[in-house]
């Protein structure tokens, strides 16, 4: 018979999705959906009217959140459509490894250090460096969604 200490506990998972289901014809221009299992940002939606197979069909184009890739895909408006779970999360930047992870601090004096710096777009990555060794005390925007996790935004924090 199992006992407790068959079991780790020592980490959790909320139950949260990755992505949930939502109706194509809900999608709405600066929205999210998954495309080819990658979360992306809708920039254009175009409805056909219903044709004499009966369904009216979505044409959405959308930039994937991570690489700037664009995607495009076509899907009857009744039919399900992935919207990806987006978390964003504000860290100050406490030190930058030599082998490019970061380390990060939240609010609440949490820290991660297993991110590393994004490679997307071209030199955002070295801005971030720069910027931190000039001295600048900075904050950094975490951006997760489907397992994945990276630095989309900077800005100096005011000290």
């Amino acid at each position: 018979m199992a006992t407790v200490d068959d079991y780790d506990f020592e980490k959790g998972d909320a139950g949260a999705e990755l992505k949930t289901q939502t109706e194509a014809g809900q999608i709405r221009v600066g929205g999210f959906m998954t495309m080819k299992d990658r979360p992306c940002k809708v920039s254009s939606v175009s409805t056909s009217k219903t044709g004499k197979h009966g369904h009216a069909k979505c044409n959405f184009t959308a930039i994937d959140i991570f690489n700037g890739k664009k995607y495009e895909d076509i899907i009857p408006s009744t039919h399900t459509a992935y919207v990806p779970t987006i978390v964003r999360k504000e860290y100050t930047l406490t030190d930058i490894q030599e082998d490019g992870y970061l380390c990060l601090m939240d609010d609440e004096g949490n820290t991660r250090e297993d991110v590393t710096l994004p490679p997307y777009p071209e030199n955002f990555g070295r801005e971030i460096e720069t910027a931190f060794k000039s001295g600048k005390m900075l904050s950094l925007t975490l951006v997760s969604a489907m397992g994945h996790d990276q630095i989309t935004a900077m800005k100096e924090e005011a000290e």
